[in-house]
């Protein structure tokens, strides 16, 4: 079966004019996301995780493109589709759900007159239909009297509710594909829980396909059936989420999961991969990773490629070696 949305290749820059290249931001992505699944897109902030959403959405602002590469949704490349055709598929059978909810929502229109344009930008359906929608909407995020909440303004809602309402927008057309970046930070635990629950169950029943960027592995684990761990732009590693987070084959996926908490003992300091992201602007020779690596050696001073090993891959020539149970 063809993936619902292959990415090949994928290059985006910032920068550079009259025919000198810019600063990747995004460099020779590709990953596939079948119908019905979720990928993790994980990473630390600066590793290009958002900026590979926004591509996919073609929302990029100047000086960002995409440089090349191939974003084929549903058998259409849309890195070369025009605004008309892009903007039709956008919010209809693509959604976005962002960080930031004021991204989403315009501050001087109520809750309701915006999720009520939103469904009639696609659909044909009357203003009452669209509210009814609207409505439901709000109630399976889990807003409270979500009647009465359609009639207030986004600064009427805390932080939390304003990013469940634009996680309600997103469901509104029960897209074919969803993006969310980060789309539980702002949530407490319980609210978290059931938004996490509320995608599971659009996956199995719509077989909606989900890009979950994130950088909490927890939540991967529950929620994703493939992960792509970003580093500096580029994909480190890539596979099912059970074989990489149980036996992590590139040594800054393996530092990821020993810095999760749960991952230590009580009483002792907290394991951490030392060092900082490096700016696109600096990144050092060959493994972007080596300054911080234990592993390194002379031969990481070449950019190694995606090396597979059955239905995975890792960018390493000193993986970790494989836990056995």
């Amino acid at each position: 079966m063809t993936p619902l949305l292959q990415v090949k290749n994928l290059v985006t820059e910032f920068g550079g004019a009259k025919g000198r290249p810019g600063l990747k931001a995004v460099n020779d992505v590709s990953f596939n996301v079948e119908r019905g699944t979720v990928l993790g897109l994980v990473g630390e902030s600066g590793s290009g995780k958002s900026v590979t959403g926004f591509s996919i959405m073609r929302l990029l602002e100047r000086p960002g493109r995409v440089a090349s590469g191939q974003i084929v949704f549903d058998g259409v490349d849309i890195a070369n589709c025009s605004e008309e055709e892009i903007r039709r598929l956008r919010g209809k059978r693509i959604a976005m759900v962002f960080q930031d909810p004021m991204m989403t929502l315009n501050p001087v229109l109520t809750v309701g007159t915006q999720m009520v344009e939103a469904v009639q930008a696609h659909d044909n359906v009357s203003k009452e239909t669209a509210r009814r929608r609207a409505r439901d909407s709000l109630g399976v995020v889990g807003i409270p009297s979500p009647e009465e909440r359609l009639k207030a303004y986004p600064h009427q809602f805390s932080g939390g509710m304003r990013q469940r309402v634009a996680i309600a927008i997103a469901l509104l057309h029960k897209p074919d594909l969803i993006i969310a970046d980060e789309p539980t930070t702002a949530l407490d635990v319980t609210i978290q829980s059931q938004i996490i629950s509320e995608f599971q169950k659009l996956t199995e029943v719509s077989n909606t396909a989900v890009i979950w960027i994130t950088h909490d592995l927890a939540i991967v684990s529950r929620l994703a059936d493939e992960i792509a761990v970003m580093y500096a732009g580029r994909l480190v590693e890539t596979g099912p989420v059970s074989e990489v987070l149980t036996n992590p084959r590139h040594p800054y996926t393996a530092g990821l999961i020993a810095s999760v908490p749960s991952q230590n003992r009580r009483g002792k300091p907290l394991r951490q991969i030392p060092g900082m992201t490096p700016a696109i602007s600096r990144l050092p020779q060959g493994c972007s990773f080596r300054t911080r690596c234990d592993r390194a050696t002379d031969g990481c001073l070449l950019m190694p490629a995606l090396m597979p090993e059955n239905d995975r891959s890792f960018r390493c020539i000193h993986p970790v070696t494989k836990v056995t149970a």
